[in-house]
């Protein structure tokens, strides 16, 4: 790896051992994004994942000499980093999507109180590694993005956690069977059958194809063009053209709120009776290896639009099949987005002025404050 070129890393080892602070940093500064994501499958939390590689980060720093040369510098920060969350799925429940927590709704009036604790999975931003040549390995771009997107992540909560560590080693960084073991501190027989066990599970839970599939599909263009059109009837309060956009069955959910919506229809109503109260505005704010939306609503006599929720798209077919909100404003300034975004420079509103229905009864932004 680049951060390593200059200096061989068995140097750097030895000068981490010394106590060389700056060696140590430039010793693990490459593996930050790749272990950060791994935390990330593990953990199903941006803030569990980053608390995750900090600790792992302290263990590492505290024993370099303990990298005997019996492993390459990546393996050992895995099986750092694997201790660390394997310590950590131990006090917490595991992440979940809205359909794992309870049914659907139909009554747009009864969205109930937001669900306290860890509970919910979490958006993982987009954020291609610096220095890396995304052209020259695009099958790794591919991968990498695959194995981040909701359903996939979603999918690994369901599995014990040593199960999740096999499945996500195996698979993702494709360590060997015997790596695996080494950094399980088990056996290559338990870890094959851990995998099994895991790839069963997994496969029943996961979609027919994934959404790099789905965006290959339907080439850049395509996508680009579903993307755009969803954003654009949303800013215009277009109810009509989102149904155009979705899928029969599409779903849409808003953690941490338990309600969610199942079936075109269902999420038509909800569009229609609470959502579209205020002017909103959507800034593109990709996830998961998905398209998304950082979503910015005014309400009536307010001047400036506040963030209100992030809503992650799946595709399938060329249609939305879900719209993935979450609207916990903790995990908005998690995520680094701007809480607020000015109105137009003139004071006018001119994307949101027209088909936007004001104050009705009842109505309210799709936003947790009003929920």
């Amino acid at each position: 790896m680049d951060h390593v070129d200059a200096v061989p890393e068995a140097e750097l080892l030895r000068a981490a051992g010394r106590g060389d602070q700056a060696a140590f940093e430039l010793l693990v500064a490459g593996y930050r994004r790749e272990l950060s994501t791994y935390c990330y499958r593990m953990l199903g939390s941006v803030q569990d994942a980053e608390e995750a590689w900090q600790a792992s980060l302290l263990a590492a720093r505290r024993g370099p000499t303990g990298f005997e040369g019996r492993a390459a510098l990546r393996t050992w920060l895995y099986r750092i980093a694997t201790d660390v969350c394997l310590r950590s799925s131990t006090r917490r429940p595991r992440r979940l999507l809205s359909p794992d927590h309870g049914p659907a709704r139909r009554d747009t009036a009864r969205l109930g109180e937001p669900v306290p604790g860890p509970i919910w999975l979490e958006p993982w931003p987009d954020e291609e590694p610096a220095g890396v040549d995304l052209d020259a390995d695009p099958t790794a771009r591919y991968l990498r993005r695959e194995s981040v997107e909701l359903a996939f992540v979603a999918a690994l909560q369901s599995l014990p956690a040593a199960q999740r560590a096999v499945l996500i080693l195996r698979e993702v960084p494709e360590f060997s069977v015997w790596e695996v073991a080494d950094i399980l501190d088990s056996t290559p027989a338990v870890v094959d059958a851990a995998l099994q066990r895991a790839r069963s599970t997994v496969g029943r839970r996961l979609p027919a194809a994934s959404q790099q599939d789905e965006a290959a599909l339907l080439g850049e263009v395509g996508r680009r063009a579903a993307v755009a059109a969803f954003g654009s009837a949303w800013e215009r309060a277009d109810v009509p053209a989102l149904l155009e956009l979705l899928a029969a069955d599409a779903r849409l959910t808003m953690a941490p709120l338990p309600a969610w919506f199942d079936g075109r229809e269902d999420v038509g109503r909800f569009f229609a009776e609470r959502v579209f109260a205020a002017g909103w505005r959507l800034k593109p704010f990709p996830a998961n290896g998905q398209p998304g939306f950082a979503c910015y609503t005014r309400e009536p006599g307010a001047r400036l639009f506040r963030l209100a929720a992030v809503n992650v798209l799946t595709l399938r077919g060329g249609r939305i099949a879900e719209i993935t909100g979450f609207l916990d404003p903790d995990l908005h300034r998690r995520l680094g987005l701007a809480t607020h975004w000015p109105e137009d420079e003139d004071g006018s509103d001119a994307r949101n002025r027209s088909g936007t229905r004001r104050g009705e009864a009842g109505d309210i932004p799709l936003g947790l404050d009003s929920a």
